[in-house]
């Protein structure tokens, strides 16, 4: 199935040397069907279909599936107001779309060709003639520049600085637009260009794009939303007459006639109402449930599948964050020390079922995560900044605390002491404050699902042993996105996804520009000139060798920084089904396991059986 956002990725293969556009010296240009961040796509200019799906799936039927929120309010997906529905994305054309088998390369969508120099300075997409928009009306230049000046101005924070290198946006033929980019070297901004979602002017230029809205939004992707119950379900429908059905990109792909989500406010009820058949496809995230729960009829009489599905994906970083805008957190020390108090061990043993493994880098299960220590050519990027960044990172391999996984950290919460008392503080009245003005050290771990207060509780009985005063609280999803918006919390949970090929995002995750720009994804508030210098580094690698190194000096000044408490990771989706789905034969590697599902017939149809049998009895 298509991806349900926008995410960006890469774009060009067959290149082919031609005369550039316009006056002046010539350059080496590339031209292509598609193109790769880094060496030649994977799939050339007559590929029919992706290896991952099978292009002569069936289309039909309908899946269902739990909303992931408790509730939603806009079918504006690109704005910092509200709370999407999901799937919205689905409405959605690119002018390109990334394969889920390479770890950064796009193909055509709405643009047939991409041209880029070599210097990557700029770029021009020729828009294919037969792209549509759901009323019939066609996709050209101007709708393409609308997109990028409306998401730039009124859109969420992220894509002003994902797009602030562009400096000019240009019709230089009738379906070609050109971008061109300032001094700054970003290769990447070619491929991001290829990934912002395509918006009818004529559609926007009526309405306030800045405002939510459950008014269904002109778009031109695969999809079209059919019925809205506002907060409850929505209901997408297959465009019968969709433009790019018949594309290599697509081929396999978007089986299915609907695709309906109901919002679930509770993961239990949400959990019961799957195995009542109430909705088809579950992915559990809840180590507990998943070695538990799925157990019953429809689980013995093969009704219901499950299957962990091994993935390449990169895992990034899931942990306790610190909010570093609160003067408690200010200082490294503490948050390393507070870093003692979270027993992984004994975490994984008892409430895990031993299913999940330490994270211990911002990459981790990919090439790019850090290990040992700095290696010859990650020192040439390191140096520069000695003195200016942890010891630690020249001396040491991070690895978080650890423990025996018995439940007795009194070796740890010595460590966290002494670490406390080198920054200022100590025990009075059994309460740990602050040396200087008396303040006790008093903090909220603010959470969105009920399903972590069995993870959080533990964790703070070990902080309350440090004397630290400590409360943890679970709000509804609206409330917890607008504070998280605002950086009106002390400590969340969060998780910082990475690509296999890290660029502009890491400037959203961690840049001092987006530290005070609410919306932001630096939740954490970091303001560092030496992370943002590594930043642009990421941005101008040349290569896959030098953007490896970069990624991995990055990672050691992040991890040395102890802005998180890291968790864990799984590399496996682990999904559960009704038995109504035909699957293609290769999983993609870097997908989430259902892309290019279709309903089976037989399937369908003995299942179906099987459970008017069942209601009968």
């Amino acid at each position: 199935m298509r991806a349900t956002a926008a995410v960006p990725a890469a774009i060009l293969a067959a290149l082919l040397a031609l005369a550039p556009p316009g006056p002046g010296a010539a350059e080496d240009v590339y031209a292509g069907h598609g193109i790769a961040m880094h060496g030649t796509p994977k799939y050339g200019p007559d590929f029919t279909h992706f290896d991952y799906v099978d292009p002569n799936a069936p289309k039909g039927g309908s899946v269902r599936f739990a909303g992931t929120g408790s509730t939603f309010d806009s079918l504006n997906p690109f704005i910092i107001k509200g709370v999407a529905a999901p799937g919205v994305g689905l409405l959605f054309d690119t002018l390109m779309t990334s394969s889920r088998d390479e770890a950064f390369t796009e193909y055509g969508l709405v643009a047939e060709r991409i041209e880029v120099p070599k210097d990557r300075s700029w770029v021009a997409f020729t828009l294919r003639p037969e792209a549509r928009f759901h009323d019939g009306s066609p996709i050209t230049v101007e709708d393409v520049i609308f997109s990028l000046d409306i998401l730039k101005e009124k859109g969420a924070p992220f894509y002003r600085f994902y797009f602030q290198n562009v400096v000019k946006s240009e019709k230089i033929g009738a379906r070609k637009v050109k971008f061109s980019f300032g001094a700054a070297t970003n290769r990447e901004l070619p491929l991001i260009l290829g990934q912002f979602p395509i918006l009818s002017k004529a559609y926007w230029s009526t309405r306030e794009f800045d405002k939510t809205t459950l008014e269904p939004p002109l778009a031109s992707g695969p999809y079209k939303v059919a019925a809205v119950d506002p907060g409850r379900s929505i209901t997408y429908e297959r465009v019968k007459d969709y433009w790019g059905e018949k594309l290599p990109v697509n081929a396999g792909d978007n089986n299915f006639d609907q695709i309906h989500y109901t919002m679930y406010r509770d993961q239990t009820v949400a959990l019961e109402a799957f195995k009542a058949g109430d909705y088809d496809v579950r992915a559990e995230n809840n180590s507990k449930l998943w070695a538990t729960a799925y157990v019953g009829p429809p689980f013995r009489k093969g009704e219901i599948k499950t299957e962990e599905i091994r993935h390449e994906l990169p895992t990034g970083m899931q942990g306790f964050v610190f909010n570093l805008r609160r003067e408690v957190f200010k200082d490294p020390l503490v948050r390393q020390a507070l870093s003692n108090a979270f027993d992984f061990e004994w975490s994984n043993k008892t409430l895990f079922y031993g299913q999940y493994t330490r994270t211990e880098s911002y990459f981790s299960n990919s090439e790019l995560a850090s290990t040992g220590l700095p290696g010859p050519e990650e020192l040439k990027i390191l140096e520069p900044y000695r003195g200016r960044i942890p010891d630690e990172v020249f001396e040491k391999e991070y690895h978080p605390p650890s423990t025996d996984g018995t439940g007795n950290i009194r070796d740890n919460l010595r460590t966290a002491f002494r670490l406390l008392k080198k920054a200022g503080w100590i025990i009075r009245n059994k309460r740990l404050v602050n040396a200087r003005n008396g303040k006790p050290m008093r903090f909220e771990v603010l959470l969105v699902s009920p399903a972590f207060e069995r993870i959080v509780a533990p964790f703070a009985r070990n902080l309350e042993r440090l004397g630290v005063d400590v409360r943890y609280r679970t709000v509804d999803t609206a409330q917890y996105q607008n504070r998280l918006r605002d950086f009106d919390f002390d400590v969340v949970i969060s998780t910082f996804g990475q690509s296999l090929s890290p660029g502009n995002e890491q400037r959203d995750y961690w840049g001092s520009e987006k530290a005070d720009i609410p919306g932001s994804r630096n939740i954490i508030g970091i303001k560092d000139p030496v992370v943002d210098e590594l930043i642009e580094l990421i941005i101008s690698a040349p290569d896959r060798k030098s953007l490896i190194n970069r990624t991995r000096a990055l990672d050691r000044v992040l991890l040395w920084g102890h802005y998180v408490i890291p968790q864990w990771h799984i590399r496996t989706h682990r999904l559960a089904w009704w038995d109504r789905f035909g699957r293609p034969a290769k999983t993609a590697k870097y997908g989430g396991g259902t892309e290019g599902w279709w309903i089976d017939p037989a399937r369908n149809a003995a299942l179906s059986g099987a459970r008017a049998a069942t209601v009968s009895e």
